[in-house]
């Protein structure tokens, strides 16, 4: 007996493929192409919605602990940077190769894919917009409120251990010092606008990883840089500088809260989710729904 079978739903890689709207090459000639073609956006938006789609299934242990991790890792973010200070002229081409320290916390986070705050503005936000229920919600909540509170604490230990310790020199903690400062040096309005810029950066750096391959670790770098060099507030590599001023006496845990982490989470927020995951999710809808 004869099952008549549904057709099957062509991959979305066969059935987004740029080479399949040039029918008058031939199909090897069109393979050729899609193989050095990159992947258009509704590819990238659905493998990074895959891979929300599981984070958002992990357990409360897994998330805390991944981003605690995360945490202890970006203080390297702070160690480099204080290390190649300490070691450089005073030039005002200084910070231009200090900064590249800046960029070690997040190769080491991203590439071991451990759980960073600014990342989940993107990652789950994109399964949420697609379900558009209240389960999703909770679960996005869920996971933001876990890695948040385990990366904040991570870097509160790390700028301890930092201050308090004489693992590394007195020119390198004044360094780490003088590095720190900045957290606290902007009004509530300008630390929220520079909050915007780096989470518009970070979570547009976890939309172009996908495309990356192999490039990884220098988009991760050039993007990351960038944040450094502008200043831009980043709620976690910039908690180990604050928690550092906090630790060694000049700020308080009031000054922390209200002048770097508020202005700083709010920023990166509406940088990461409206700049990105909605604007992105916005121009790739259309092909989805069909």
């Amino acid at each position: 007996m004869w099952i008549k079978r549904r057709p099957k739903r062509p991959s979305p890689s066969r059935r987004l493929s740029a080479a399949a709207k040039l029918p008058h090459v031939s199909r090897k000639e069109r393979e050729a192409i899609d193989q050095q073609g990159r992947p258009n956006a509704t590819l990238i938006h659905e493998t990074i919605r895959a891979e929300g789609e599981s984070e958002l299934e992990r357990t409360v242990s897994a998330l805390l602990l991944s981003g605690f991790a995360a945490g202890l890792s970006m203080g390297f973010s702070l160690i480099v940077e204080g290390l190649l200070q300490a070691r450089l002229p005073e030039a005002r081409w200084r910070e231009l190769i200090s900064n590249f320290g800046y960029t070690i916390g997040f190769l080491i986070v991203v590439l071991g894919r451990q759980q960073l705050f600014t990342e989940n503005t993107l990652t789950p936000v994109l399964p949420l917009l697609h379900h558009r229920d209240g389960r999703t919600l909770g679960r996005v909540l869920r996971l933001w409120v876990l890695v948040l509170a385990a990366n904040i604490a991570a870097t509160w230990a790390i700028a301890a251990v930092l201050a308090h310790t004489e693992v590394f020199r007195p020119e390198v903690k004044a360094a780490f010092l003088e590095i720190s400062r900045h957290s606290f040096g902007e009004s509530f309005g300008s630390t929220m606008l520079k909050g915007i810029f780096a989470g518009w950066l970070i979570a547009l750096m976890v939309w172009l990883l996908p495309a990356a391959e192999g490039m990884r670790p220098v988009v991760i770098v050039i993007v990351t840089y960038v944040v450094a060099l502008g200043g831009l507030a980043h709620i976690i590599a910039g908690s180990v500088d604050a928690f550092y001023v906090v630790e060694a006496g000049e700020a308080t845990l009031r000054d922390y809260l209200w002048r770097f982490f508020l202005p700083t989470l709010t920023g990166n927020v509406i940088g990461g989710v409206a700049l990105v995951a909605v604007l992105n999710y916005g121009q790739v809808a259309p092909e989805l729904d069909a």
